[in-house]
């Protein structure tokens, strides 16, 4: 027989209370803020994309929110003052009322004039292209103690990045169909079908970069016909696209010496590699450009990302190309602003639960400690700067948002 457990010993301090009727401790959830969100009209790099469509406007509407668009918003994108005013938003001529906003969002980022308009501690959610910012730029937006997001850095659950994900969808899409274009004599190519017909060979497409915008180059480009090389020094990459296109494609690693071989008899050449953390590292030097043939095409995707190629330079929707070395150029950052109305809708979806995550919280510094995905996207935060690849490249003083978050907490 077993010696009975002494009060207070070992035993009873663990097992008192292990069958009595606990409390139940229910989540209290914060009441949703009402939130003005303000949509500007785009005015830089002839941009056909709106970040909010009407039907997303009803949405942030049945939650409560007001949503503010300057009017001709939406025009580029196929989406009237009308379509706007339908869904329950206000519709204003005055920019400066649109900027008195709670959050900003443009699908481009906002120029120095704009900057000015905006109020302190204001959240703007834009994109965050590396060739088109400046250092002014990010001293101006410290000044004003805005929270600045970068949409194309904000990540979901599983890590990836929606924006992107869904902007390289389209423009490799696009890229494909622009080289196609291009190759044309009323284009100023060398009147090449991509293609090609019966008894004739078709274009020779070189892709660098076998992630989403290179998959969707080599998806149009085998369904328009064309041969196609692909490039990628991820291997399992190389082996995804495989898998997913359902054949086997020809590719390599990125070998100069291979690469420079095959751009010999290129006819489109595509530029679809993704940096994560800064730009993009430069795969095709001005000599190897040079040796091209006349005529052939490149599309730099990524110059978004400061471009993989050495000559290449930021053009736009209204003057896309430029000839260097014989060589057609197409540098577009925005190229998926070419579709407008199908990337605007795309990028509505994706940021309308964004912005009602910043309603369901009252503090956006707990928003954000909570949050990896978009706190991933933060590059100003209260003013200072915690983009490490930013303060580095304008020689800026660098804050690291987790510090701050922390010691607020």
């Amino acid at each position: 027989m077993s010696s009975p457990v002494k009060p207070g010993s070992f035993s009873t301090f663990f097992s008192k209370g292990h069958y009595e009727t606990q409390t139940e401790m229910l989540e209290v959830a914060e009441k949703s803020r009402k939130l003005t969100i303000g949509i500007p009209l785009e005015t830089t790099l002839q941009e056909n994309r709106v970040a909010i469509v009407p039907h997303s406007i009803r949405i942030l509407k049945g939650y409560g929110h007001d949503v503010l668009v300057e009017s001709g918003a939406g025009a580029s994108s196929s989406f009237t003052d009308r379509d706007y005013s339908e869904a329950e938003a206000e519709i204003t001529k005055n920019k400066k009322k649109v900027y008195e906003s709670h959050i900003i969002i443009k699908t481009q980022p906002p120029t120095l004039e704009e900057i000015d308009l905006m109020q302190v501690g204001q959240i703007l959610v834009s994109p965050l292209p590396l060739p088109i910012i400046s250092k002014e730029y990010i001293e101006k937006l410290q000044s004003k103690k805005v929270h600045a997001i970068a949409m194309e850095h904000i990540q979901s659950e599983d890590g990836s990045y929606p924006i992107v994900r869904m902007m390289s969808e389209i423009a490799g899409m696009v890229a494909m169909l622009t080289g196609a274009q291009l190759l044309t004599k009323s284009s100023g190519g060398r009147g090449v079908l991509l293609g090609g017909i019966s008894g004739v060979p078709p274009a020779k497409v070189v892709i660098l970069g076998a992630g989403v915008v290179g998959e969707h180059a080599t998806r149009t480009a085998l369904g328009l016909g064309a041969s196609v090389r692909i490039f990628d020094n991820d291997i399992y990459k190389i082996m995804r696209l495989q898998n997913q296109i359902g054949r086997p494609l020809h590719t390599s690693a990125l070998n100069p010496v291979y690469l420079a071989y095959q751009l010999l008899s290129a006819d489109v050449v595509i530029g679809a590699i993704h940096s994560k953390n800064g730009r993009s590292p430069v795969i095709v030097t001005e000599e190897m450009v040079s040796k091209m043939k006349d005529g052939a095409v490149i599309i730099d995707v990524s110059i978004d990302q400061g471009g993989c190629f050495e000559t290449s330079e930021v053009s736009t929707l209204k003057n896309p190309t430029f000839i260097k070395h014989g060589v057609i150029h197409y540098c577009v950052p925005n190229i998926a602003s070419n579709v407008g109305r199908t990337a605007s809708i795309s990028i509505s979806n994706i940021i309308t639960p964004i912005i009602l995550k910043l309603s369901n919280s009252r503090d956006i510094a707990r928003l954000l400690f909570n949050d990896v995905g978009i706190r991933n996207g933060v590059y100003i935060f209260q003013g200072k700067l915690t983009n490490a690849y930013l303060a580095k490249r304008y020689d800026l003083k660098y804050t690291d948002l987790n510090l701050i978050l922390t010691s607020g907490l």
